[in-house]
């Protein structure tokens, strides 16, 4: 079996666990993500760096959902990219412009 179907299953065995749609597992993994590559790398969360590896995370991600499925299917892409980034985009955002915010992390 190749790497991107037993990618493919570890990540709907995962999704399984979830309480909402695939979408909600995005979200957290994009959070936990970005969290992990601040503290692994000792970046401040308010660094571009964190967010650079969720975004080539997702890339990377959906590079072997395209694999696993023998295409691109654009819709369900575009909706995990957004579903992934979404969070730590607006967290990082917040950080960068609300300099309280920086001060009490």
């Amino acid at each position: 079996m190749s790497f991107a179907l037993q990618y493919e299953r570890l990540v709907v065995w995962l999704v399984g666990f979830c309480p909402a749609p695939d979408k909600f597992a995005h979200m957290c993994a994009g959070l936990g993500i970005w969290l992990a590559a601040g503290l692994f790398l000792r970046r401040s969360l308010a660094s571009v760096v964190p967010l650079l590896v969720v975004v080539a995370a997702e890339v990377a991600n959906e590079c072997v959902d395209r694999v696993a499925h023998g295409g691109w299917m654009w819709h369900d892409t575009l909706a995990d990219a957004a579903s992934t980034w979404f969070w730590p985009a607006v967290l990082f955002l917040a950080l960068r412009r609300y300099r309280w915010l920086r001060a009490a992390a």
